[in-house]
Formats: C-alpha cells, structure tokens, sequence
C-alpha cells in the first residue's frame, strides 16, 4: 500500500504533463480493515485512511475507453487474468517479485528482487526528487521496508544489501525517525492481531491465488498450525471457503515466532480431493529450489496434510514459483489451463507493501470524478500520496 503512495506522489511531482497520478489500491474498501498493520501505520504517521482510494470505487473500463487510463503496476509485475484487457494502458512496473513481464520501449521495467518494493520506490525518489521527501513520507517507506524485511534481520532471509542501503539512507536523513526495535514490533504486533477475525478473514488476510489445470490459493496465517488446526468445525469451514471462491485446493502457510524471535513456519494442504492433496503435498515435499525440508506431523483432519517446515527463509514469495512449476508439469500431463496468478474470483489482501489483485463489484463505483479530484487534492495538500 505504502509504495503504491509514495510512488504516486513521486510522479505527481515530476510529471511533465498534466496528468493526475493517482494511487489506486487493486482491493475492495470494505478489505482494508483486514490489513491492520497498513491501518496502524498511516495513523501512526497522520494519514487518514479516508483518503485512500479502492478499486471498487473507479471505473477502470470507462477512463480505458475514454483514452483517459494509465497504468503503472507497483509490487507487482503482471496484470492478472480478469485485467489482460487492461495490458495495453500499462506504461511503467516497479516491482520485487520474480520478474514475470518482457521490456518494452513503451513500458519500463524495473524488477529487483530486494525485501521490499519500497526500498525500490525509496531509491527511485532519492536518485531523482529528494527534495520531496518529508519526515512522513520517510516514516512511511522506513515502517514498511523495515516489516517486509523483518527488521532487517539476516536469519529471516529477506534483507538485502540495497534494503539495507536505503533503510540507513532514510535514517540518515530523518535523524528523528522512530528506533528500529521500537517501530517494527509495533508493526508487527498489529500484523500479527487476528483477534476477532473468524476463519474466513484470517484466511483472505493474506492470500494470494493461482490458477491452471487447478484453482488453489495459498493463506499466510499469523498463528501456529498446531492452534489453527484446533479451531472447532475447521474442515466444513475451509470447505465453504473453497466452494465460495471456486478453489479446489488451499495451501496454509502459517507463521509465529521464538522467545528469541526466530521465525516458525509450518505449512498445510487442504483439499477433499485426496489425489490433488496427494500429488501437491508429494511435489512440496520433493522440491528443491528451495528445498522446504518438510517434516510430516500429525493431523486431526483427514482432509489435511501438515508438516513442519525445516526451512524456515522459505517464504510464500518462494513457495508461489513451486506451485506454478506443479500446475505447469501437470498441465504437461493433459490438463488444460494456462497457470497464472488468478486475483478475479477472491479478494487476497497481501502483506507485502502494495497490491495484487481483487475482483471488482457488478455494481458502478461509487465515487464520482468530482470526489475523485477533492480526494487526490486532500492528499496532495498534505504532501504525502
């Protein structure tokens, strides 16, 4: 979210036209109460979260046909399946994940696979438009380049020499920025605060879906496996939540941490498919780039495979590319279905600094041009996008 911001209000300083750069997050309004850590943290830094803009709320088709459209695609690199249509509008990426998409002389790529996209956005701003930069901004991209690399710890293999660069170029910077431990655990505290969320919202919390010859998901979950699998009616609740968003398999990837905080991660295949949940847990377990080193443990479920998972640097951003290479040799194997990360039938609000993907309502969006305009304007005034 914090680097869909930034990256707006950095090309809506140097713009040399008068377009309107906008920050639009890919997800519905009623789905952010879900990601709480983003909510803390823009309170914590004075920016009011009504000011944000969500995808139900603007009419991307419309503008498209008007000629009004533009797209540049943050923390991300692909548009997913239901926005193909969209691909001719995009004309800028900038991203850490696995890069996915070509170069264009008409759309520039920038892919590297730092801890967070943010520290990408911070490098861009710095080389180009340091003078932009303010104690808000700057808390902004520290707080979430700092939580995407585990406060910039080596043992949770997320930091990078540049994560590293550009966190202590922010510090230098903003001597008054909040302390390192201090921010971060309590960033960490409100990511990792489910309290109240029922199975289904601890599930869509952090989700990312994807699709082939099958339609699986995989649900990051801030809570041990052991107590996860000890809620009550589990398996008919995970299987309302399959035939509600269409996925015949759910990968669970929980993870909590040590006394001395290390990270624990444990991993789960759900499926009543016991030949889907088969083949799936056999490649997982055979996997080798990176090997997860899968322990098997017990279940109190039939339907669900659980593991401990020995490599705990494994994280979901390195176990989706397993996935897809799975769906890619079973589609080998007479299936149908290209594989693609699949964001149109499920409302997946990731951690990670910015958006991916969610379905858009039948119904028309309910901001008008007008609100459109005041909003970008309120946002603009404060200095911060």
């Amino acid at each position: 979210m914090v680097s869909t911001l930034a990256f707006a209000y950095f090309l809506s300083k140097t713009a040399r036209s008068e377009k309107l750069a906008v920050p639009l997050l890919n997800i519905r309004q009623a789905d952010l109460a879900l990601r709480s850590d983003n909510v803390f943290l823009l309170r914590q830094t004075g920016f009011s979260p009504d000011l944000l803009l969500f995808r139900d709320q603007l009419d991307l088709r419309a503008l498209q046909q008007a000629g009004r459209l533009r797209l540049t695609l943050v923390d991300h690199n692909v548009l997913p399946s239901a926005d193909r249509d969209l691909e001719g509008v995009v004309v800028e990426v900038i991203d850490h994940h696995l890069q996915e998409r070509e170069p264009s002389p008409t759309c520039p790529v920038t892919v590297e696979m730092v801890g967070s996209c943010a520290t990408l956005v911070t490098e861009r701003i710095i080389q180009n438009a340091p003078e932009i930069l303010d104690q808000q901004l700057a808390q902004l991209l520290y707080a979430t380049i700092l939580l995407d690399c585990v406060n910039m710890a080596p043992a949770a293999g997320k930091v990078t020499p540049k994560d590293s660069q550009y966190a202590a170029a922010l510090e230098a910077r903003f001597p008054t920025l909040p302390p390192r431990g201090a921010l971060f655990q309590a960033l960490q505290n409100a990511k990792f605060d489910v309290s109240g969320l029922n199975t289904e919202q601890m599930l869509l919390k952090d989700m990312k879906a994807v699709s082939g010859s099958l339609n699986l998901a995989v649900s990051v979950l801030y809570i041990t496996l052991e107590e996860f699998l000890q809620k009550a009616e589990l398996e008919v609740e995970l299987s309302d939540f399959c035939q509600k968003f269409g996925l015949e398999l759910l990968l669970l990837m929980t993870i909590s941490f040590t006394e001395s905080k290390e990270p624990i991660r444990d991993l789960a295949v759900f499926s009543h498919s016991a030949t889907c949940r088969e083949q799936v847990s056999q490649y997982l377990e055979q996997a080798r780039n990176p090997a997860l080193n899968l322990c098997p443990i017990s279940s109190p479920h039939p339907h669900i495979t659980a593991y401990q998972q020995g490599n705990t640097l494994a994280s979901r951003k390195k176990l989706l590319p397993i996935i897809k290479d799975f769906l890619k040799e079973r589609d080998r194997g007479g299936c149908l279905g290209d594989v693609e990360e699949e964001e149109s039938q499920v409302p997946p609000t990731p951690m990670n600094s910015l958006v991916e993907g969610c379905p858009l309502d039948d119904r028309l969006p309910c901001i008008s041009a007008q609100a459109l305009e005041e909003k970008f304007r309120k946002i603009a005034d404060r200095e911060v996008d």
